[in-house]
């Protein structure tokens, strides 16, 4: 390169590191308003590119599983507890369950049986009518069709 040509490629450079005016920008990565603010007041909207990387629809559906992701989650905890207290099942929890039921039947059936012999002993049947007596004892036998019932009459 002769010394001409390098002067007026370092006169290039020079003028093109100094240039006051911004560089063209081919691939802009944000926007920047350059609009004066007021000084008082609201600031007025600016509008702005909808540059979303994911579709509405796709956004709903990820919030979407995520919700059901944790439910299912909550419902597994509460299996896994209840199953793990029923695989530890002893003789102690298990009498400690039960006791209050068994005390309720036993009262229950004390009750039941008090109830049952203060009815069995008032008795208001008066037997009035002849008595027989028998010197010998009388059986009596009836059969009837295919699937017979025997009964035994002993007088």
């Amino acid at each position: 390169m002769s010394e001409s040509e390098a002067a007026a490629a370092a006169k290039k450079i020079l003028e093109d590191a100094c240039r006051s005016e911004p560089p063209v920008r081919h691939f802009p990565t944000s926007f920047r308003d350059e609009t004066e603010l007021p000084a008082y007041g609201p600031t007025p909207p600016v509008p702005q590119d909808d540059r979303r990387l994911v579709p509405a629809w796709a956004a709903g559906i990820a919030v979407a599983s995520i919700g059901v992701g944790a439910g299912v989650t909550g419902i597994g905890c509460g299996a896994w507890l209840v199953l793990k207290g029923l695989s530890s099942v002893t003789l102690y929890g298990v009498l400690t369950v039960t006791l209050p039921f068994a005390g309720v039947a036993a009262v229950a059936t004390a009750i039941g049986s008090v109830i049952s012999k203060v009815r069995s002993a008032t008795s208001k049947t008066v037997y009035e009518g002849p008595v027989y007596q028998h010197n010998e004892t009388h059986n009596t036998s009836n059969q009837h069709g295919t699937f017979s019932r025997t009964r035994n009459d002993v007088r």
